[in-house]
């Protein structure tokens, strides 16, 4: 990192660089909540927010319970012109200037910063090979329920980006978000597995984008407890295997799919 890059990092805080959410946007809500409550297992719950309806992908009961993740259908401006899809949201100090970060770094401003009242402020990104993002500055709730442990059922366990060049993608984001490399996997011919870590700990991994990938892009692998059940399930529920099940280092198992609407998602899972 260069001077002006180590500075931002010193005054960077704990939370900085933390992958705090996960969106669903889709052309059918009614349809997604029920597919996800049965292959996942969350809980949806509808959230009233100014001029729209938002639900909120949850573990247990009540209004209070740990919440994963959230899903909306396509603003007007975006029906038609992008596919049903999943997108993360990092914490970041200051939206403004990470925003133009991404931009003075070959990135770009998807969505102009702007507040959601009683939430944060938040923009859309992308890195330089077109990978899309969310950076949020969250408003820290009065009564915030309890988080989930990374690996309970129904968080989003991993976060993958398959990237344009792994290699600079991940000092693309070292950069920005302060992530570490915990360790690089050779795959042979498939070239190198970068697995990031935030905090001392492991969210994630990056590589270069294989040639059955189209753009660059994130995607989020949700915890369950047994991947060979949950296939039955996607399929039963009208959702498409796209990858797998397989095994992955480290012996967890993972699956790809998408679900009835088209929306690209994974699952990993400690068993078969």
């Amino acid at each position: 990192m260069d001077q002006t890059s180590q500075t931002h990092s010193a005054i960077r805080s704990d939370t900085h660089g933390k992958f705090i959410w996960c969106e669903l946007m889709t052309t059918d809500t009614d349809a997604g909540g029920r597919f996800y409550a049965e292959v996942v297992g969350w809980k949806v719950r509808e959230m009233q927010m100014p001029g729209m309806s938002y639900y909120l992908f949850g573990m247990g009961e009540g209004d209070n319970c740990p919440g994963v993740g959230g899903m909306m259908n396509f603003p007007p401006e975006l029906e038609g012109k992008i596919p049903p899809n999943w997108t993360g949201y990092v914490a970041v100090d200051d939206v403004d200037a990470t925003a133009r970060q991404f931009s003075e770094l070959g990135g770009r401003i998807q969505r102009e910063p702007e507040d959601i009242p009683e939430i944060g402020r938040f923009a859309v990104v992308a890195d330089p090979h077109g990978a899309v993002i969310c950076i949020m500055t969250p408003i820290p709730p009065k009564d915030p329920p309890p988080e989930l442990a990374p690996n309970a059922a129904g968080n989003v366990g991993w976060h993958e980006l398959y990237a344009g060049d792994g290699e600079e993608a991940f000092s693309f984001y070292e950069t920005v978000f302060g992530w570490t490399l915990s360790r690089a996997v050779d795959m042979g011919p498939m070239g190198t597995y970068r697995v990031f870590a935030h905090a001392g700990q492991d969210i994630g991994g990056m590589m270069t984008r294989p040639p059955g990938v189209p753009v660059a892009c994130w995607v989020y692998y949700f915890n369950i407890d047994a991947i060979d059940a949950a296939v039955g399930r996607i399929e039963a529920a009208g959702g498409k295997v796209a990858n797998g099940p397989m095994e992955v280092p480290g012996g967890s198992f993972v699956v790809q799919a998408t679900d009835p609407q088209g929306a690209f998602f994974c699952l990993v899972a400690p068993k078969r």
